[in-house]
């Protein structure tokens, strides 16, 4: 557990979570910060409470001690979002105090029922809505629904300038004593900047619509500091993480980057022949290439990966007159997160039968991904020196075409 001081009257109550699924799914391979925040005016509140764990209360009395902070004192309990990594401190603070009041959104007072079965003592607050912490301290609400749950509303600290947004903004990566931008090295800054892509590639991506309304709306306020749920504070230059989150949403709909992701899926070597003639070829013609097996691979990697990507390509065999199955799902999962306007490249190895295309195509209608493909690459059993020219022929118009619409953007 750390605490640190994010500005005057502004502390960070952290503890890092590792060797789980993240939201019971998703791998976080360098873990993942839960954060909270107390502002202390001549009231005080807690924002952003994270879920329990082993030695609650007690442990949240030790922090508060550090800080010089009465756990009775606290007035407040802020929701900004009522996912329960956030928001699942609530039962445990009621054994500190029961007369505390909870601030959240409208859309938030069911779940709070439904969830923690509590229904008295909550304000509603919405766009404009403010809350005064005496000693100049005011706090005012945006809403900023589906980031990424309907309920999520932002907190500002309009006496420091500190916007507490909740999982916008934020990135995966366990953090050390180092919390702020402005204490890290510019390798360590490019680090969580990594763990930020994955992170919205993976819980946020879907939702890229409301991240570009939810930054519209906090445009005009004088942001000073960008406190997260999860991830590092950026008090240096907060204007890094918003542009780097105004670029992850626009990849939703591409173009990205020259980038290209290879997802690949091989029964018995086969298919698995053609990766490296892909790999080198699109290399050499200047594109960054990340290649992905699977079912080998995560989910969440693949998605990190193509969520900066303007090209991909799709190796794998029929299997029973379809995709081979964890291709299948894959991407399925893709077009769940509104992968969209990628430019593609099929290659297709078969036994006894085609017929890999048919559902690739269903696949792509029903999530309307619109991929543009250039014409597959199919073989029956191992490749040929033929196949392996056309494969690098079609690889070399890849590239082109992923060049032509990076720049056109």
């Amino acid at each position: 557990m750390n605490v640190s001081t994010v500005t005057d009257g502004i502390f960070r109550l952290s503890t890092n979570v590792e060797n789980i699924l993240f939201e019971g799914l998703w791998p976080i391979p360098n873990g993942v910060s839960l954060n909270s925040y107390i502002v202390k005016g001549e009231k005080t509140a807690l924002i952003d409470g994270v879920c329990g764990w082993d030695g609650v209360p007690e442990e949240l009395f030790a922090m508060l001690d550090k800080i010089g902070v009465a756990p009775e004192s606290i007035d407040y309990v802020v929701v900004n979002h009522m996912e329960p990594d956030h928001s699942g401190w609530i039962e445990d603070f009621k054994k500190i105090r029961e007369d505390f009041t909870i601030v959240t959104s409208k859309k938030a007072v069911p779940l709070m029922k439904s969830f923690f079965d509590v229904t008295n003592d909550i304000m509603v607050v919405g766009d404009g809505d403010t809350l005064d912490l005496g000693d100049g301290r005011v706090l005012a609400f945006a809403e900023i629904p589906n980031v990424h749950w309907p309920e999520t509303i932002a907190t500002f600290d309009t006496k420091s300038g500190t916007l507490m947004p909740c999982d916008a903004f934020g990135s995966f990566g366990s953090i050390g004593e180092a919390a702020y931008d402005d204490q890290l090295s510019e390798e360590q800054i490019a680090f969580f900047e990594n763990e930020a892509i994955r992170y919205y590639a993976n819980i946020v991506a879907a939702f890229s619509l409301p991240v570009q309304k939810a930054i519209a709306k906090c445009a005009p306020l004088p942001i000073k500091i960008i406190a997260p749920g999860h991830g590092i504070v950026w008090r240096k230059n907060p204007q890094k993480i918003i542009d780097d989150y105004i670029r992850y949403a626009s990849y939703q709909k591409g173009p990205c980057e020259n980038e290209v992701t290879v997802i690949w899926g091989s029964m018995y070597g086969n298919t698995e022949q053609t990766i490296n003639t892909v790999v080198r070829e699109l290399e050499q013609n200047g594109i960054k290439v990340h290649a992905h097996r699977v079912p080998e691979d995560s989910w969440g990697d693949v998605l990190a990966s193509i969520w900066s990507s303007t090209g991909v390509v799709l190796a794998m065999p029929t299997y029973e007159y379809k995709m081979f199955p964890p291709m299948a799902a894959v991407l399925d999962e893709l077009g769940r997160k509104k992968v969209l306007n990628r430019q593609a490249f099929r290659i297709g190895s078969f036994g006894w039968s085609g017929g890999a295309q048919k559902e690739l195509d269903e696949i792509m209608q029903r999530h309307r991904m619109n991929w543009s493909f250039l014409e597959s690459v199919e073989f029956q059993g191992k490749p040929t020196e033929e196949h392996l020219t056309l494969i690098k022929e079609r690889c070399a118009q890849l590239a082109q075409n992923i060049k032509d619409a990076v720049a056109a953007k």
